[in-house]
């Protein structure tokens, strides 16, 4: 997964005119318009990315002792692999050449390198650039290692209006009532009725 990532963020860093670098599943929707997102994100001084200390087994419990010192307890971090970066950071990743054997070497399960590597590097390089949160939602409420999934019978205006609904999100500083603009996860089949609820939230 983070071989592919590098290699996406490197082909995507050519074009010196991509200055935002978005990581989707097929199963993410935006929960705005491409104007609304666009602007929200170019405004943006920070990148999103999830990066947390999670004292857990599924958390510090992954990590391996092998990986010190260039990475240890204390640095160790997890987050969601769908992330939202600048440039800056981006070309952090496609270039960083310390932490990524030390990942490659020792991060096996259950040590999962997608939840753990980007949010450990940023802690280390760049932890000043990113606002340690994700812009993705997603229901982890259900329990289990997968968020819940939504189908074509749950897909209504009150549950897209839920997910944009914020609380507590900063935001350049100040506080926001917008903490996503993508969310997660959506079966093929909800395809019909998001697409019709577009017309009327997202303007399409």
């Amino acid at each position: 997964m983070i071989d592919a990532e590098r290699r996406l963020l490197g082909n995507a860093l050519l074009d010196p005119s991509n200055r935002w670098f978005i990581l989707l599943s097929e199963s993410c929707i935006p929960l705005f318009n491409f104007t609304r997102i666009y602007t929200h994100l170019a405004s943006s001084r920070l990148s999103f990315l999830g990066s947390f200390d999670d004292p857990r087994k599924p958390g510090r419990g992954r990590y391996n002792r092998r990986m010190g010192p260039a990475v240890t307890l204390q640095d160790w971090r997890k987050g969601s692999q769908w992330f939202t970066v600048h440039r800056a950071l981006a070309v952090e990743v496609v270039s960083d050449r310390t932490y990524y054997p030390v990942f490659r070497d020792h991060c096996g399960p259950p040590c999962y390198m997608d939840e753990h590597y980007l949010p450990t590097l940023v802690r280390k390089r760049l932890a000043w650039l990113n606002s340690n949160r994700s812009v993705t939602w997603a229901d982890w409420s259900r329990g289990g290692s997968h968020p819940a999934t939504y189908r074509k019978p749950d897909v209504t205006v009150a549950l897209v209006e839920r997910m944009r609904r914020g609380s507590g999100c900063v935001y350049n500083g100040n506080a926001s009532e917008v903490c996503f603009l993508f969310a997660r996860k959506f079966h093929a089949n909800s395809l019909g009725p998001l697409i019709e609820l577009a017309k009327s939230l997202m303007f399409y």
